[in-house]
């Protein structure tokens, strides 16, 4: 990574241990992957502030994710509250295609592995998508970054 990108980045998630309900195992395993992934590769940047690396608090309050965004020694750079709605369905049915395909691969043929799981990738891009396009103008994310961060949120708006 350059010099002028190196703050623009994750270098701690943080999730609102009060928005966490009691997870399964698969639920708890993608989200450790997940924060693990997004720290060690990610692209972040709040609109309109240069500095950096920062530190990422996800929570819920009511039908509202927050992304409170500090610097790495905790100095507020900006709280983005977005409404949970438009990720309800897809959340849902993300949930649903995952108990469907950690259910497939202690029991299914590999085809039928694949099948879902394409099923399930294709649900977790359009999540993707649509965060980025929720937080175009807000925070300058690239798709992996989305894809990590969609993980975070699904854990989150679903609490087991």
């Amino acid at each position: 990574m350059t010099g002028s990108q190196s703050g623009k980045r994750l270098v701690k998630v943080v999730l609102d241990e009060d928005s966490i309900g009691p997870g399964n195992r698969d639920v708890e395993h993608e989200r450790a992957v997940a924060i693990y992934d997004l720290v060690e590769e990610n692209s972040f940047a709040p609109a309109g502030h240069d500095g950096g690396p920062y530190c990422l608090k996800l929570q819920v309050a009511g039908n509202r994710l927050i992304f409170d965004i500090r610097t790495e020694d905790d100095q507020p750079v900006v709280a983005h509250h977005l409404s949970l709605s438009p990720f309800r369905r897809l959340v849902k049915d993300y949930f649903l295609i995952c108990e469907s395909y950690y259910q497939a691969i202690r029991t299914a043929t590999p085809s039928q592995i694949e099948a879902i799981d394409m099923g399930r990738r294709g649900l977790h891009d359009e999540g993707s998508e649509l965060l980025m396009e929720r937080l175009k103008h807000k925070i300058a994310i690239d798709f992996d970054t989305a894809r990590r961060l969609f993980t975070l949120i699904t854990v989150l708006h679903w609490k087991g």
